[in-house]
Parts: C-alpha cells; structure tokens; sequence
C-alpha cells in the first residue's frame, strides 16, 4: 500500500526516485525494544497552502514518514511476539468512576489488557516500564477531524495540491494526532479527496505507518451550491467541490453506496449552510428535508452503518435529530425538541470549540475575526443549556485547519465552558468510543480491552491542561512514544 502511494507520488512529481528505498535504518535496540523515533517537524512547518512544493520543509517531513514506516514495522513485530508488558506509574485514573489509584500499574500481553491494579502480575521476562510520577490512563479520542486539511485556505488546498500529495500529509497528520496521545479518531470528510482516507486507515491498520485507530467517511456529502461547493469561484472555471454531490434521496442513496464501497465506515452529510448572526441568534439554512435525511440514515443503516452530520443550527438540526442520526457536529444552537430527542435517543453533540477559537484568532480581516469570536460567544451559553438537557457530549475538535497534534484544547475548552474535567474524560473517552463504535474495546483500562494507552503528568481528573503535556503513548500494546 505505502509502496503503491510513493509510487503515485513519484508519478506525480512529489518524491524523487532516490526516495523508493528510503526508510529502511532501524528503530530497534539490541535487546528489541521500541525506541522513539525523532520527532517531525511541528505541523504548521511541514506544509503551507500555496506553495507546498516549493517548500524546504515538505521533504524532511516526507523523510520523517519513511523513517516512521520503519517504526510501525517494528511496533508490529513487538505485538506480533505476544510478550509481556509492565506499565507502571505514579497513579492511574479509572475514567468509569473517577477514582485515582496510587501506585497504578497495567499488565498488557500482546495487544491486549490483561490485569490493571496497585499491583500486577510480573510474568517471568516481561518489559517493565516505569513511567514515574506521571498518570496512567487510556489513549484520548477526536471524533471530528480532517486528516487531509493543514493550516491555511481550505478551498486553495483542495485546488492545488494534488491528492498523492494530501494522502502523504494525511499520513504525516494521523502520525502527529498519535503522537499527542490520540490513539482513535473519527475522520470527517477527506475535502476533496475522494476515498483516499480508506487507504490511509487501511495502511495504518496493516501495520505499514503509525496512526490512530481510524473511522472514515470518504468524502462528505452535500447539495449542489451547498457548504463546501466551489461557490466563489468562476463558474466557467469548473472548480470541483470538497464533498460529493446529492440532491434528492435517490442520488443520496446512489452516494452512499459509492462511499460504503470505496470503505467508508460512516457517512458525513453537510445538513446545514453558511452561518450568519441575527438579532444575537445563529441562522443557517437546512440542506436536506428530513424526509431525505431519514433516507440517507436507512440507506446507511441497511448496512450496518450510520449517518453524522454539521449541522449548525434549526431546523437542519431537528430535521437530523428526527431521522435519527448519531451525531451533530458543532451544535451551535439546538432548539428544546431537538435537544429532548437527541438525550431520548442518545445521539451526541460534537461541540468543537476549537475551531471557532482558531478561526477567531487567525482571521483574514477584522470583521472575519468578530464574526468568528461572536459564534463562540454564542455557542457558550447553548452549550451550557445543552449539558443542562442531558444532551449526550463526544469530544471531537475539528483539527486539520490548526495544527494537528494540538487538539486537546477541545476538552480545556469544554472544561472552560461548563464541564468538569471527568465529566469532559467520560465524553472523550466513554462516549468518544460509543460512536466510534468500540465500546468495550477502548476508552478505558480493563482486561480485554485493547492496550491503548497513554502518560501525563499531574492528575488529569483535577487539571485537564496536563494532557497538553503526553510522555506516553502506546495503542495495541506497541510503544510508539516513550
């Protein structure tokens, strides 16, 4: 697979032909153990929206993706042997009930958990690694990010960078996100390019590159003149848009049995269109008719898969609330029905805040900026009345238009805006891995569950800012930051 996109990326002008072979220095000691791996450049130096071919940066990051192969390699081969593993640390957080334990330590045989406690079995020729004062617990979960977006105008990425070269910087993304201790994410839309999140999950799934455990959608799904249409361009230019066409539910359901056979794991619908202020409220216009979103959510669910949307506020909110998707994403402004039918049947608010923060920080013009800041300055107050309704929370923060490797900021902010930081672990970790649909598989430390896993300093149930701060990361029982 990794072979197949260099080569693609030869083709394309991207690599150079002396690059075929790289990436074949081990990352190994003499007594086997996984060493880490020099850390990349910061992802805002890897790649810029305009001139990415042209910069210094881009093929020292290309290098840190082939040295990074080897690692996975040899992450691989360490689960593969089935050895034994002592975590040990100061403390360890059990997220269910809050409570630390002092010391804490985890046993993991292969890829799995098989003993937590104050104290673990000590297998004969185990590892043990002593991670010192630092807090045990399990790897962090974004339900809402875009691998193939960087910092910089999304629209011009799209047009100017081809899509070998937005897979390689997907790569490179999904190893940064790892590397701050995101162990599973829920990829929201390639913007552009096609299925090619398929065969990024699919080579971080095969051992070939490290990365988080991935959910895909392929591309996103919207109306013709819709939200991530081309709309500003000149129309006899013909600039495709960042989501595929459907605009009626019989081109729904063509669409999503495009997506599901290029191996998406979910469909991502845009169901609502550009936000404006009204009288201090959000308005945003609906995309789909409930009756076409209830089509889409059927079509989806014939085959065992569901149906997330952005949806900013009513009635496109209620209108997917009623056809019965799993998520909302962003959730600006929810209506009382809306709210009482998303706590009745579960259905999770994605709030990232991070964006709206990001993109009033980072704003072209000064208007932008106060535009931008009012959204969250709106979003605040709803999002308190949303926690109030029992509106259930996932944590995802909609990382790829900042630096990727940065988003535990969405729970600082969760925190800042209403929630404890528990209240914000259990969203991230308990619901994160409900609608990732791996409950009891990740999202806490227990025998069985996988060995995802993560160190930081402090205790993260009291300071939610120490997970800025990841020492520790292994996923599946490999150490990939030690």
């Amino acid at each position: 697979m990794v072979s197949r996109l260099i080569s693609h990326a030869i083709a394309a002008g991207l690599l150079s032909r002396s690059y075929r072979r790289a990436g074949t220095c081990g990352c190994q000691t003499a007594e086997g153990h996984i060493v880490r791996n020099p850390q990349p450049p910061h992802p805002s130096e890897w790649y810029h929206p305009s001139d990415t071919m042209k910069n210094t940066h881009f093929f020292p990051a290309l290098t840190t993706l082939l040295l990074a192969c080897t690692l996975v390699s040899t992450a691989q081969s360490q689960t593969e042997a089935a050895h034994s593993t002592v975590l040990h640390a100061a403390r360890l957080l059990d997220i269910e009930s809050g409570r630390i334990l002092r010391p804490g330590e985890v046993l993991v045989q292969g890829e799995r958990i098989v003993e937590v406690g104050s104290k673990v079995t000590h297998p004969a020729g185990a590892e043990n690694i002593d991670l010192g004062d630092s807090t045990l617990l399990p790897g962090l979960i974004d339900v809402h990010v875009h691998l193939f977006l960087h910092p910089g105008a999304e629209d011009l990425q799209t047009v100017e960078e081809s899509v070998p070269q937005r897979t390689i910087l997907a790569i490179l993304a999904a190893r940064a996100d790892l590397m701050a201790g995101f162990t599973a994410e829920r990829d929201m839309g390639t913007e552009g390019a096609g299925s090619a999140d398929t065969a990024v999950r699919n080579a971080i799934d095969q051992g070939l590159v490290p990365g988080p455990r991935l959910r895909i959608s392929g591309n996103a799904v919207d109306i013709l003149g819709g939200h991530e249409d081309a709309n500003h361009y000149n129309p006899a230019q013909h600039v495709l848009s960042n989501a595929s066409y459907a605009n009626n539910p019989a081109e729904l359901v063509t669409v999503i049995r495009e997506q599901l056979k290029e191996g998406a794991d979910f469909i991502k619908i845009y169901e609502t269109g550009p936000d404006t202020i009204r009288d201090g409220r959000c308005s945003t216009i609906y995309q789909y008719t409930e009756a076409e979103l209830k089509a889409a959510v059927e079509e989806a669910a014939r085959t065992g898969k569901r149906v997330a949307v952005h949806a900013t506020g009513e009635p496109g909110t209620l209108y997917a609330a009623r056809a019965g998707v799993v998520s909302i994403d962003h959730a600006n402004q929810l209506g009382d029905e809306t709210m009482r039918l998303m706590r009745e049947k579960q259905i999770f608010a994605v709030p990232t805040f991070t964006i709206f923060e990001y993109f009033s920080e980072h704003a072209a013009s000064p208007e932008q900026a106060a535009h931008d800041r009012q959204m969250l300055d709106l979003h605040v107050p709803e999002f308190r009345k949303q926690l109030a309704a029992g509106v259930p929370m996932a944590v995802g923060s909609d990382v790829g238009q900042f630096p990727h490797g940065t988003q535990a900021r969405e729970l600082e902010l969760m925190v800042k805006y209403g929630m404890t930081p528990l209240a914000a672990l259990q969203a991230d970790l308990l619901n994160g891995a409900k609608l990732l649909g791996w409950q009891g598989q990740i999202g806490e430390l227990k025998p069985g569950y996988l060995a995802d896993v993560i160190a930081v300093p402090g205790d993260p149930s009291q300071d939610i800012t120490v997970l800025q701060k990841v020492s520790f990361v292994m996923k599946g029982g490999a150490v990939y930051r030690k």
